[in-house]
This record gives structure tokens, C-alpha cells and sequence, in this order.
């Protein structure tokens, strides 16, 4: 076998995305920088022959994915896994967390104007967001970021690829405005 093959079968078999690093713990003649190669050749390759799947980064590690095109054809299939869809709610707070991460609940609450427990509970348990600390205020509130998992959800590569600023409604594009009223003196 080559290190092509070993990696190809390592990608297709895998259901998540995986770094060089972890592609290389496939077999002792590997190492990062043959994966490297190998992902480089194979990307190339899947390009040229017009494949109906492609090696894509994404969530810091690679996968074989399906190209958006095909989408259509697999719909008919019940045993296709379908990602599933988030609701408006959830879509709503997944963008406050993600674009003021770290952020506690109440924070959220207070930009979102309805009570979040609910859809942070949801998106914590599609593995969304986690826990990523607890805040210096009265009860040391958890706060909340995202996960790879949303990275993979969302086919993002780093946290960095998520839309500008200035391309967003005012209440996410500035971080520093306060989200909880002022205390009048």
C-alpha cells in the first residue's frame, strides 16, 4: 500500500474530520508531512477526474465530503444521514455565542429579548457549544463557545472563517458596545 491509499481508506472510512497528525498514526511508515503530500495528491486528483466527492478542510482536519451539487440525488435516500436543521431560536443564539464568545447565558438572553435556557440546552446537546468557563459576576455563571463540532456543522475551517463583522446586523457587529443596561447613578 501507499500512502495515498492508506490515507484515502483512513478518510473514507472516517465519519469526522481528522488532522495529519492523527492520519499518520495509520501506519508506521507515515508521518505529517507524507499525509501532507499524500492529501495534496489526492485533492488534486479528486479534482481532475471530476469526482462526486472532494477532500475538504474543515474544523482543523480533513474529510471526504459529498459535493454540494449531488445534494439533490441523495435527498432521495433515507439512509443518507441529513444534518439536521436548526431553528430560528437556536440559529439566533448559536450566532450571538459564536461572534461574542465567551458569553453567559443571561447575555444572551438580554441581546436575544426571550429566555434562552432551552436553546443553549439544545445546542449543547447537538454539541454546538460547550462550556468554556465561568464568568467573574454574582454566581460565577457559566459561559459559553463553540465546539468543533460546530466547525464540522457549519464547514468551517477556524472560527476566523465566519462572516465579517460589517456584514452582520449591529447587535453582533461590535463587541465592545455593553450587552446589559448601564446602572443609572
Amino acid at each position: 500500500m501507499n500512502a495515498e491509499q492508506i490515507v484515502e481508506a483512513v478518510l473514507f472510512a472516517s465519519d469526522a474530520p481528522l488532522r495529519a497528525e492523527e492520519i499518520a498514526r495509520a501506519d508506521e511508515t507515515l508521518d505529517e508531512d507524507r499525509v501532507e503530500d499524500a492529501l495534496r495528491a489526492l485533492r488534486s486528483h479528486y479534482l481532475e477526474s471530476t469526482r462526486a466527492f472532494d477532500l475538504v478542510e474543515v474544523a482543523g482536519g480533513y474529510q471526504l465530503l459529498t459535493r454540494p451539487e449531488f445534494a439533490p440525488y441523495l435527498d432521495r435516500f433515507d439512509t443518507v444521514p441529513r444534518t439536521s436543521r436548526l431553528s430560528r431560536p437556536a440559529l439566533e443564539a448559536l450566532a450571538i455565542i459564536a461572534y461574542r464568545q465567551p458569553i453567559g447565558r443571561l447575555e444572551v438572553e438580554y441581546v436575544r429579548g426571550v429566555g434562552s435556557a432551552g436553546v443553549i440546552r439544545t445546542l449543547q446537546d447537538r454539541e454546538l457549544i460547550e462550556v468554556v468557563g465561568r464568568g467573574e459576576g454574582l454566581g460565577r455563571p457559566l459561559l459559553y463557545g463553540t465546539t468543533p463540532r460546530f466547525l464540522e456543522h457549519f464547514g468551517f475551517q477556524s472560527i476566523d472563517d465566519l462572516p465579517h463583522p460589517e456584514e452582520l446586523p449591529v447587535v453582533l457587529r461590535d463587541r465592545s458596545l455593553p450587552l446589559l443596561p448601564e446602572e443609572e447613578g
